[in-house]
């Protein structure tokens, strides 16, 4: 058999065997790394891979760790999970009940708010979901909303730190997409190519995210008209609400003051956002210290649960290091240029074939796993018909979003189902779901046939 053919064969083969190895419960880590190099001495048998290849694992790997711009991964999961450790999230959820309380749909906008201020401020999807699941369900159950609306609004919503920066899947993926466009653009004969950056991409996804916030508003403004009784209002004394303009400053002006230093000062060139990351490590530090929610014994915790969450991306990211040399010695690149160059429609097809499959990916799989396996080996192609670099990086970004949200594995919903009450079926978190994962697609939609609104701000600040 020809060499060439049986390569990407293999390749396939691989692609295919890691999704299997995945959905039996391998872990993720040691599936992408084991399968690759099972095939890699299959490929070495059959004369169609070379394990010299496999010398540039141990360079690669530790180009990653000294990555300046992926040491800001830590500090922003540092600052995401002091700040929960800070009840920033029970008092802003409190604040906005009383705000909104008065009006039929009220608690469910709170909850879309807040959870789009912390995303925003922390980043963090399982301990937003977690944290707004313990907190702000019991209270939406007494008021009489309908489990599955409550559900879903708290799962939607936690999901926003996926696409509103700081987002540490925006980090990768700006860093994994700058070198490919450096070396396509290159490739073209371009060698003075315009950068792509990570600040470029958290540019590019604060509309999407926007847009994302407004639609999930309008959903629970629509179940208040249509269906008032699913979600009705919770009318708070007027005892309680003496002070509530002093609670809004209270609840609202630090987090927010953390979030302009932190975006401010990448949108504005002031910091890169490793520096940026830095301040808001240490602003979250001393948040939580004037709450009086700081000790030894947390600020140990969350050193711990920063420690293990950075390992568990990079392990990650170790191993697909490994499955994409080897993919890509066998021919795997080649196939996938092919399959995607002659898809009708040319980069518009392309574009929509790959999103089709992410999306389908993100039943199964988590966000990081896919971006490490699917981006390395589609983004190169699709550069190369002529998508916009940042565009394509923040239409996946909102793209795996769903990822978190489409059952049967969407972590979110398992996060939440950590924490419900018995009387809240994991039937009625999936059924919940459904209403914004298709909001979602609606927003993916418009980002497709408008790009000028990830496109418009990026341009306007650099």
């Amino acid at each position: 058999m020809d060499p060439v053919l049986l390569g990407e064969i293999f390749a396939a083969t691989m692609f295919l065997g890691v999704i299997g190895f995945l959905l039996i419960g391998f872990p993720v880590a040691f599936t992408l790394a084991g399968t690759s190099i099972i095939f890699a001495y299959l490929g070495l048998y059959f004369g169609v891979f070379d394990m010299s290849n496999l010398r540039s694992v141990a360079g690669r790997y530790t180009g990653y760790m000294v990555n300046e711009v992926l040491v800001a991964v830590p500090l922003f999961i540092f600052m995401g999970v002091m700040l929960q450790r800070s009840n920033i999230a029970e008092q802003l959820l409190t604040t906005m009940g009383k705000l909104f309380g008065n009006m039929r749909g009220g608690l469910g906008i709170s909850v879309i708010l807040v959870g789009a201020l912390l995303a925003a401020s922390t980043g963090v999807v399982g301990a937003t979901v977690v944290t707004m699941g313990m907190i702000s369900l019991p209270a939406m159950l007494r008021a009489g909303y309908d489990p599955k609306l409550a559900c879903g609004a708290i799962c939607a919503s936690g999901t926003l730190g996926q696409i509103i920066p700081p987002s540490t899947v925006l980090i990768f993926m700006g860093d994994m997409i700058a070198g490919m466009n450096s070396q396509v653009q290159m490739s073209l004969g371009n060698f003075a190519p315009k950068t792509v950056s990570v600040g470029d991409l958290f540019a590019g996804a604060i509309i999407p995210g926007l847009l994302l916030v407004g639609l999930y508003i309008l959903f629970i403004v629509y179940k208040a008209i249509f269906d008032p009784t699913s979600c009705p209002a919770t009318p708070v004394p007027a005892e309680e609400k003496k002070d509530l303009w002093k609670e809004i400053g209270t609840a609202f002006v630090p987090p927010l003051m953390l979030i302009f230093a932190v975006l401010g000062s990448i949108l504005g060139g002031i910091a890169t956002p490793t520096e940026a990351a830095s301040v808001g490590a240490v602003g979250a530090t001393i948040l939580a210290a004037a709450r009086w929610r700081l000790s030894m014994a947390v600020f140990v915790d969350v050193a711990r649960r920063t420690a293990v969450v950075t390992s568990m991306i990079f392990v990650i990211l170790f191993g697909a290091s490994i499955f994409a040399i080897v993919f890509r010695q066998m021919g795997g690149d080649n196939l996938v240029r092919e399959f995607l160059t002659s898809m009708p429609g040319g980069a518009t097809g392309a574009m929509i074939t790959v999103m089709l499959i992410m999306f389908v990916l993100g039943f199964i799989l988590d966000t990081f796993e896919i971006i490490f396996i699917v981006l390395p080996i589609t983004a190169p192609t699709l550069l190369l018909l002529g998508v916009d670099p940042i565009w394509l990086g923040v239409m996946i970004g909102v793209n795996l979003q769903t990822s978190f949200l489409t059952p049967p594995f969407g972590f979110s919903l398992f996060y939440l189902r950590g924490v419900a009450p018995n009387s809240v079926t994991t039937a009625m978190i999936y059924r919940g779901a459904i209403p914004f994962v298709l909001l979602q697609i609606v927003g993916l939609a418009l980002l497709f046939i408008f790009p000028q609104l990830v496109l418009w701000l990026p341009s306007r600040l650099f």
